[in-house]
């Protein structure tokens, strides 16, 4: 083993593999990997082998279409097969709502280029004899996906990296790893040490030791997971005799289950409901090519469906059982990229669909690692998409849950019970006691909507309109024609303070940093100019800012904050959390409402539009943004957490009034989309930059240089390639929702990012993107494809609500 290597990636399964390759065909060739025990030793050997493109995020989606289109080149390079067998998949749907979803997966893979087909129970029987055609609806056809022997597609990997000068050291366990003062690391094994400028926690089933060597406790669990193989079947014999043919891939949704033809025979997976962490404090170092006790009991209410399913098995014997580990994220999706607050310390780990995400895994990362950015939206990958209170037993709860609805739909308005409540603030039981609906926010509970005495707190799931519909379209009435009131602690909020505070600041965000007592708004870029952030900025004082921004972010910005801070200690970010939470008083009547009880002057003179004030309200020190996301006259009011149940009982008995009723996040998003606002996550993501997304009015090229501001001047003169626009819908009982395809004369030109019900203007609206040329040509003939059929659909150019925004500015 060499001394010195720009990149150590720990663990040879077919991920870390990956990352090897990918690293050395972007030029880094002083790279090695190390491995405890032989490749495939951890969780690869063992696996299904299964390939597809279908990801409920079109980002993964993209990534999983490149793994899958990369074998090919991997055999080329290393003369290894991969055993590749592309059969083409069908998804069976034995309900009408989950044939549903699968029209809403088809409709989302036209953008992004798949070739997926929605067809009947008799198609599907055609397609694969096996099934009882009785027994479905109808079917998703997909002819990209299929097998291949997992051991040869490491390999290929891993030769590739060989070829292009990695070394690959096997039988060295990690010991330790320890940083250095300069930022480099000693990584020590059992076989030597090695130092580097870069270490990959690549880890699989140890990913969770790797990272407790630097104080990391990832969000990772591993998972018991079954599959049988059949005995030879006749049937399958006939099949292949006739068809000349391998036999497709299934997965039957009501079963839980997957199937594959495995030499004569068949392979059939199951996530069953009683889902089994394994070894879920601590993986064993021994742990080797073993696999787990079978326990058929525990899979066989899966597999009885599976078997009336497919009737041939049910007098087919069992040769094998196999029941090995996965490891599995609270979301079921992967933990890629660098780790805040640890310099170099990279992630390539959680990966349960490695020969599916591998490849994709690889690429992005190593792009990350070359270029400072990983080259595509990978944010649903982000392993800062999880804050601290993802802590080992909320982790535990959710991979169970997730596990064991790994084939189940999500509904749109589903929100998912484990580990909940996580987090809560002080007017949890108050929101609770007046029929607050509560959804997840980046781990907190927030009120989605209210339901009225006597109406049951709680949404029928669907992809139609559902029982929250009037509810919300009330409480949004409330707002428009008198104030509303709601919890806004589901934001990130920082304190940036020093003497370089405004400097830093000028030079991460677009827009010019505002005078003492006024607020602005800025995106942030990346340096090629795409959207990182959106903040709402106020300052307090000379060296003292205020910064809002999406909660869910906050571990990616501050990752992004600290790795720009000077070095010279003149500026510090602090992440308030819920050390600062708050409520937003919204409405023609708010300012009525908060005039007897703010300390400060609430005139429309005294308090103008984008004002900040430290004062009191209710007696309570606070902080007051003259400002709302409802698009009306409004105000956020900031205060410790210890004072929001007074706050809130002030407001509340002086609102008594006026008719002020609270609304939850449902009508906030509904007022947000008659204002043609974009929201972080959704409209505004890497992919995005500012004047595509049609926020380019809060970049200020006067100011001076911020990062990005080269890229974004390009974009600016050039025009972008696309362009956000509003859609009003003509839809039935059904609104987009997002990642649904815009078409115009016969083709997808682009695709829904976000939409729904706005019930002050009662139009449905979807925000979308599409090329510029059509945007700014084209207003009328239009259609948006929401659950299979085509709804006519027109840009609407200006907000249907207040075009002027002379409400907000009263």
């Amino acid at each position: 083993m060499k001394s010195h290597a720009r990149v150590v990636v720990i663990g040879g399964g077919v991920v870390g593999c990956s990352v090897l390759y990918h690293l050395t065909k972007r030029g880094w060739t002083d790279v090695v990997l190390i491995e405890r025990s032989d490749l495939t030793s951890g969780s690869t050997w063992h696996a299904a082998g299964g390939f597809h493109t279908l990801n409920s995020d079109p980002n993964v989606a993209r990534l999983q279409a490149y793994t899958v289109n990369l074998y090919k080149e991997m055999e080329a390079i290393s003369g290894q097969s991969c055993g590749l067998h592309l059969t083409g998949g069908l998804q069976l749907a034995d309900t009408p709502e989950r044939l549903e979803w699968l029209r809403m997966a088809h409709a989302r893979g036209r953008y992004l280029g798949m070739q997926t087909e929605i067809i009947s129970a008799a198609e599907a029987k055609a397609l694969l004899p096996l099934i009882d055609e009785a027994s479905f609806v109808g079917a998703m056809w997909d002819p990209i996906e299929g097998h291949l022997d997992p051991y040869g597609t490491t390999h290929a990997y891993a030769r590739s990296a060989r070829i292009a000068g990695a070394e690959i050291h096997l039988h060295a366990r990690v010991t330790e790893l320890a940083q250095d003062a300069d930022g480099s690391w000693t990584v020590t094994t059992e076989s030597g040490s090695i130092r580097a400028e870069h270490v990959v926690n690549a880890g699989g089933l140890w990913a969770r030791e790797i990272g407790r060597m630097v104080g990391l406790e990832l969000p990772v669990l591993a998972m018991e997971h079954h599959y049988i193989l059949t005995e030879d079947m006749p049937e399958v014999a006939e099949i292949v005799s006739s068809t000349g043919k391998e036999m497709v891939h299934a997965i039957d949704f009501g079963g839980e289950i997957y199937t594959r033809q495995e030499r004569g025979g068949m392979l059939l997976g199951t996530y069953e409901k009683a889902a089994t962490p394994w070894s879920p404090e601590a993986t064993p170092w021994d742990f080797g090519q073993e696999l787990l006790q079978p326990d058929l009991d525990r899979i066989a209410p899966s597999l009885e469906i599976g078997f009336r399913h497919f009737p041939a098995l049910q007098h087919t014997g069992i040769r094998r059982v196999v029941n090995g580990p996965f490891t599995f994220s609270p979301d079921g999706n992967p933990l890629v990229g660098p780790v805040r607050g640890l310099t170099n310390f990279w992630c390539a780990c959680a990966v349960m669909a490695g020969f599916s995400q591998g490849g994709g895994v690889g690429l992005a990362l190593s792009n990350w690692m070359v270029d400072g950015d990983p080259g595509f939206d990978v944010w649903g990958m982000d392993v800062a998409r999880f804050g601290d209170w993802a802590t080992p037993r909320y982790t535990n709860a959710k991979v169970r849950e997730n596990y064991s609805r790994r084939f189940r739909i999500r509904f749109p308005n589903e929100e998912l019970p484990a580990a909940r409540p996580m987090q809560t603030t002080p007017l949890y039981d108050r929101m609770l006691a007046q029929g607050a609906v509560m959804g997840d926010s980046w781990g907190l509970e927030t009120p989605l909507w209210f339901a009225p005495p006597g109406t049951e707190p709680k949404d029928v799931i669907s992809f139609h309109r559902s029982n929250d519909f009037a509810h919300v379209g009330r409480e949004v009435a409330a707002v428009r024609d008198r104030v509303g009131v709601t919890e806004i602690a589901n934001f990130a909020k920082y304190e940036v303070t020093g003497a370089g505070a405004a400097a830093f600041l000028e030079s991460l965000l677009t827009n010019r940093m505002p005078k003492a007592g006024r607020i602005v708004l800025s995106p942030m870029l990346n340096e090629r100019g795409k959207l990182i952030g959106d903040f709402t900025v106020a300052k307090a004082a000379e060296d003292r800012f205020l910064v809002w921004g999406s909660s869910q972010a906050q571990i990616h910005h501050m990752r992004w904050f600290e790795r720009h801070l000077p070095g010279d200690g003149s500026v510090a970010v602090a992440p308030l959390g819920m050390r600062l939470v708050g409520l937003s008083v919204a409405g023609p009547q708010a300012r009525a409402v908060l005039a007897g009880l703010a300390d400060t002057d609430m005139s429309a003179e005294a308090f103008r539009f984008l004002d900040m004030r430290e004062t009191y309200v209710a007696g309570v020190p606070a902080i007051v943004n003259r400002l709302t996301y409802t698009g009306d006259l409004g105000y956020e009011i900031w205060v410790r957490p210890e004072y929001l149940r007074r706050l809130y009982a002030a407001v509340m008995e002086a609102g008594a009034a006026f008719g002020i009723a609270n609304f939850g996040m449902r009508a906030l998003l509904s007022m947000r989309l008659e204002k043609n606002w974009p929201t972080w996550a959704r409209e505004l993501r890497p992919i995005y930059g500012p004047f595509e997304a049609e926020i380019g009015r809060f970049v200020n090229f006067g100011k001076g240089a911020f990062i990005g501001r080269e890229a974004a001047l390009r974009e600016k003169e050039e025009g972008g390639k696309l362009r956000r626009v509003t859609f009003s819908v003509e839809t039935g009982d059904a609104d987009a929702l997002g990642d649904e395809p815009v078409w115009l004369e016969g083709r997808v030109i682009g695709w829904v990012t976000s939409g729904g019900y706005a019930h002050h203007v009662g139009r449905s609206l979807a925000q979308a993107y599409v090329p510029r040329h059509h945007a700014a040509e084209t207003v009328e003939g239009y259609a948006i494809e929401i659950l299979g059929e085509r709804r006519p659909a027109r840009i609407e150019r200006d907000p249907l609500f207040d075009p002027e925004g002379l409400r907000m500015r009263s």
